[in-house]
């Protein structure tokens, strides 16, 4: 297998270990339902918790509904590199020719798609409880959309570093947290700023533009930072 490696170009390697986490992440749909469940309870127990006041549920629902995703999200970061660390793949990555930063930048994708991709889909359902409307939900779906890769992104980071560390999940809430909170804080904002009736654009390209760094500058980072935990 490792003879055939340089034969392979690199978007067939990347397309290879995508599969590869997709694959691995539907015969384990415990831990794929898990976070959906868990931002599905979250976000339902305030409009228990706090009543049926119409414009408080309005006020709260952008930063509950975000803050919920977030949290959802965190949930799978520690098994992103456990798998692979646990049954040596990933000794193999950091030796194979493709740049790791690159099979990196596939596994988050992955992540993304099993962990972040439902939450976009299930929050316009959550979101009806808070009394928003159509436009509010789109708006919603789209924040999560351009922010829950970059929390992908930023989380393969803290995965890395924290790999084979005794604690390793409360250790890794610690070390990326502070880095999630532009991509709540603009997330929760542009909902919040449509409803407002103040523009929302702006939000928008400061995701944009915090994806778009993750894309470039996480990758390199997580690799280095494996390379480090293998040592």
């Amino acid at each position: 297998m490792n003879a055939s490696l340089p034969q392979l170009n690199i978007g067939q390697v990347m397309l290879a270990v995508f599969k590869r986490e997709i694959a691995l992440g539907l015969r384990q749909k415990g831990e794929v339902l898990t976070p959906l469940v868990f931002f599905m309870v979250i976000a339902s127990l305030f409009p228990l918790g706090v009543g049926a006041e119409s414009k408080l549920l309005l006020r709260m629902a952008p930063g509950v509904l975000w803050v919920s995703a977030l949290l959802a999200a965190m949930l799978s970061l520690q098994r992103m590199f456990a798998t692979d660390y646990a049954d040596g793949s990933l000794e193999q990555m950091v030796l194979s020719p493709t740049p790791l930063g690159l099979l990196v930048a596939s596994k988050a994708l992955a992540h993304f798609v099993m962990s972040g991709l439902p939450l976009v889909f299930v929050a316009p359902i959550l979101g009806v409880q808070f009394g928003l409307d159509g436009r509010s939900l789109g708006i919603l779906m789209l924040s999560l959309l351009l922010g829950t890769p970059t929390l992908s992104l930023i989380g393969s980071i803290g995965a890395a570093l924290t790999l084979g560390v005794r604690g390793a999940g409360v250790l890794l809430s610690l070390l990326i947290l502070p880095l999630y909170i532009p991509v709540l804080i603009f997330g929760a904002g542009a909902v919040e700023a449509d409803a407002a009736g103040l523009g929302i654009g702006g939000h928008f390209s400061l995701l944009a533009a915090l994806l778009v760094m993750s894309l470039f500058f996480s990758p390199m980072a997580t690799a280095a930072a494996l390379r480090i935990s293998l040592e």
